[in-house]
């Protein structure tokens, strides 16, 4: 959808963004919860802040999901989340790009391509991943990887959206990580 925005229009909105200030982290982490007891998120396809390869974007026919991997959570972790987010998107909230509830309360991972056991839906009301699509012209953006440790079972049903996440994780949170990798199209 976005990416069919005319370069031209991506350049006049380029300072139109969701904002950093409205992920998923923002309203749910705080200082303290932050990498709480070494809990970290990596992925061995970028580095934090590096670029996205092309194979996980809309600009491959075939894109997936890029591998993740996390260090075990805070003790008392009953449950992880991960979140997906584009906070440059030109839109009124972050463009979600995975929901995914599920994984084992431990250090894991999820190989290329993988999804977490349970997913939500991505923006397009989608489950699975969405590839990163940005506006031509429109600059780089930010893809945060975040994953929530919580202190209490996820009772979530698949399928269900980021405003419903958020709601069933809040004041539970204990630990949280972020990751980011970023992406921009030419024009």
């Amino acid at each position: 959808m976005l990416e069919h925005v005319p370069a031209f229009l991506g350049r006049l909105l380029h300072n139109v963004r969701a904002g950093h200030g409205k992920l998923a982290v923002a309203r749910l982490g705080s200082e303290a919860v932050m990498g709480a007891g070494g809990f970290a998120l990596s992925s061995a396809a970028f580095m934090d802040g590096g670029v996205l390869d092309p194979m996980f974007t809309a600009d491959e026919e075939d894109a997936c999901c890029p591998p993740l991997a996390w260090t075990a959570p805070p003790p008392g972790t009953k449950a992880l989340a991960l979140v997906v987010e584009d906070p440059d998107a030109p839109t009124p909230e972050p463009f979600v790009h995975l929901l995914g509830w599920g994984m084992e309360p431990a250090a894991g991972e999820l190989y290329e391509g993988d999804d977490p056991p349970m997913l939500g839906l991505n923006s397009y009301q989608q489950a699975g991943w969405l590839p990163p699509d940005p506006p031509s012209g429109h600059g780089s953006h930010d893809y945060v990887f975040q994953i929530f440790a919580l202190d209490a079972p996820l009772d979530l049903a698949p399928g269900k959206g980021r405003g419903a996440l958020i709601e069933a994780i809040e004041g539970h949170v204990i630990g949280a990580a972020v990751v980011t990798g970023t992406y921009a199209r030419g024009g």
